[in-house]
């Protein structure tokens, strides 16, 4: 167990933390639940960091530091939608995409078939999606309606990323027809840890 999957692992331990700060009696228990989540962040900034400077991309921290990300979004998506910050509708528009993409990793993973590694539009959405939730924890006026812009760019973001698995596999297929190994095309595809 290197140290970028042990961050992961933290990441999963704070979702229970910060449950717990989100439905205590604290005074601003609501600005302490945010620090929680900006704390799970910077851990998936850091763990993907170490993994990369490193040399330490596995495949366990592929599977779960996507998971830790999506499971800590829901969680605090869930935890506002019960306490009425953000409409029904929302909830449901962000549970059907985060459900299906970690459905549809989990499905095609134990099917042998190549996931698309992390990029930059993956990257972004999770950056408005944490301001999103910023917005709304600190009760911000127009919160809603960005909110509701990070929900339809982050459609955009899943077609985008569904192209390019099954272009991944397609290519991967094509490999194999001409007699190449699986996965031993040249080409790395490993998600980043």
């Amino acid at each position: 167990m290197n140290v970028p999957n042990l961050l992961t692992l933290l990441r999963f331990a704070l979702i229970p933390v910060y449950v717990a700060v989100f439905v205590s009696d604290v005074t601003n228990h609501m600005k302490w639940a945010f620090l929680v989540v900006v704390l799970a962040g910077l851990t998936d900034i850091l763990d993907g960091y170490l993994a990369r400077k490193y040399g330490q991309v596995t495949t366990v921290g592929s599977m779960l530091d996507p998971l830790a990300d999506k499971v800590m979004m829901i969680v605090v998506i869930l935890s506002l939608l019960l306490t009425g910050h953000i409409p029904w509708s929302a909830g449901a528009a962000i549970f059907v995409r985060d459900a299906g993409m970690i459905a549809g990793s989990a499905y095609f993973h134990f099917r042998g078939k190549k996931t698309v590694p992390a990029n930059w539009m993956g990257k972004l959405t999770t950056v408005l999606y944490y301001a999103a939730i910023f917005f709304i924890f600190f009760e911000m006026p127009w919160a809603r309606t960005y909110l509701w812009g990070v929900i339809a760019f982050s459609f955009v973001t899943t077609s985008i990323y569904i192209g390019l698995f099954l272009a991944l596999n397609r290519e991967e297929k094509k490999a194999e027809d001409r007699g190449v190994p699986a996965g031993d095309n040249g080409e790395n595809h490993a998600r980043e840890a």
